[in-house]
Formats: structure tokens, C-alpha cells, sequence
């Protein structure tokens, strides 16, 4: 998977596409992390990539030609490799938000992904135009598009085969079946007087696969109740919720 990035601040990329899982992805030729700045296209002796907006306002607006200039540079270079132009992704407040469901089509997808990151006010609406999908973090806003960027990166990229060790705890985490993922205990087994639940400690398989269950059920419940609203419940889900909690 080849990671495009376009932004005026490459070397936050940079240094994070050198750090833990990513760089270790990187260097066993799993994926790629390139980034590009808008500056280098830039027509004028500043090196500008933004402007005042038409009609007045406050804010700067990114310029349409160096980002543009920038994305099919990164075109070229990817016909100039032989394979095919990367899915364009525009990270904006108000593209539709980020899901694990995006992570993994977009891990899925064969062609590489470019991923623009905005700043200041935004880019010019004209950039809209030329990109196949918007992406946005969630109901808030940031400074620009590269922390959104590294966070689906990381989203993506640990969906690669190969990239994680484990591959089958990728289907035990959270989101990975529409639950939150369950409470996880390590040593030692009694915290400042909190003591593991015993039943992780039984050796029971059967027993602690049930325990799991239950528990990824009550905390999607408690904390993501719209979530669990689009849970479709069986007979066994539905008895585990009506057991009695016990106590400790």
C-alpha cells in the first residue's frame, strides 16, 4: 500500500512514517509513506500556497494550482512506477466521517492512497472537484489534515497483511464486529485491591470466550449505544445479557 501524503508540513509525516509499527511496515516493503509539499509548485517568489478568499472573510484559502500540481506529480511518478493513480481522499471537516468500515475497503482497494491535507481556512472549493472521495475525523475541527491523515494511516496500514504479527487479534478489537472490544487483564493479578476476574484465570476456554462475549456486549451497550442499536442479537447474546453480574 503506497501512502501519498500532500501537505505543507512533510516532515511531521516524515518522522511519523519512521516510528514503531509504521517504519517497521516501511521497511519490510509492506507499505510506502511519501510526502509532497504544495510549495514546491508554488509560481511566485514566496513560495505562496494560500490567499485571501473572493468575497472577503477572515482566513487564508489554499491555492488550487500548487495542490493540484502536487497531486499529479504524484501521478506521474506513480504511472513512471507502473501502477496505477492513487485514490484521492481530501481531508475536510465536512466530508463524511471516518469509520472502521472505510479503513478496511480502503485496505482492500488496489491502487495506493493520497491523502490531501488542508489548512487554514481550506482548500479552494475547485480541489472538490478532482478528488474521488471527502473524509473527515469526526465532529470537530483541527488545525489542518495531517494528524487526520497519520491516524488513518495507522487505520489502514495495520489492515495490510502481513503488517501486524498477530493477524487474528485484527478480529477481536474494537469495531472489528460492530462491539467495542472486551476488558483485558496482565500482571499483576491484584491492582491497589482490584483482583482479575477468576474466571480469566480458570483455563476454561469455553468459559472465557463466554466472559468476552458478555463483556464486549455490556460496554458497547454502556458507552456506544449506537452501536449496539444496530446489533443484531441471537438467542446467546440475549441470555448473556440477562445474567446477573457477579460480584467482586
Amino acid at each position: 500500500m503506497w501512502f501519498q501524503l500532500i501537505t505543507i508540513f512533510p516532515e511531521l509525516i516524515e518522522a511519523f512514517g519512521r516510528t514503531g509499527l509504521i517504519a517497521k511496515a516501511a521497511e519490510g516493503g509492506l507499505i510506502r509513506v511519501d510526502a509532497l509539499s504544495p510549495r514546491r509548485f508554488a509560481t511566485d517568489k514566496h513560495l505562496s500556497v494560500d490567499d485571501a478568499p473572493y468575497g472577503g472573510g477572515s482566513g487564508m484559502v489554499m491555492l488550487p494550482e500548487p495542490m493540484l500540481f502536487a497531486m499529479e506529480a504524484f501521478d506521474q511518478n506513480a504511472e513512471a512506477s507502473g501502477v496505477a493513480r492513487a485514490r484521492r481522499v481530501l481531508l475536510t471537516p465536512q466530508g463524511r466521517p471516518f469509520t472502521q468500515a472505510d479503513a478496511r475497503r480502503l485496505a482492500s482497494q488496489p491502487r495506493g492512497l493520497m491523502l490531501i491535507c488542508g489548512r487554514y481556512e481550506g482548500v479552494d472549493e475547485r480541489i472538490r472537484d478532482v478528488v474521488d472521495e471527502q473524509i473527515s475525523m469526526g465532529g470537530f475541527v483541527l488545525d489542518g489534515g495531517e494528524v487526520a491523515a497519520m491516524a488513518i494511516i495507522e487505520a489502514v496500514a495495520r489492515l495490510v497483511p502481513g503488517v501486524l504479527g498477530n493477524s487474528s487479534s485484527l478480529s477481536e478489537e474494537s469495531h472489528a464486529a460492530g462491539l467495542l472490544e472486551y476488558p483485558h487483564y496482565t500482571r499483576p493479578r491484584v491492582f491497589r485491591g482490584v483482583e482479575v476476574p477468576a474466571v480469566l484465570l480458570s483455563g476454561n476456554h469455553a468459559a472465557i470466550a463466554r466472559w468476552r462475549r458478555k463483556q464486549a456486549l455490556l460496554r458497547t451497550r454502556a458507552m456506544r449505544p449506537d452501536l449496539f442499536a444496530r446489533l443484531t442479537l441471537d438467542a446467546e447474546d440475549r441470555a448473556l445479557l440477562d445474567e446477573p453480574e457477579p460480584t467482586r
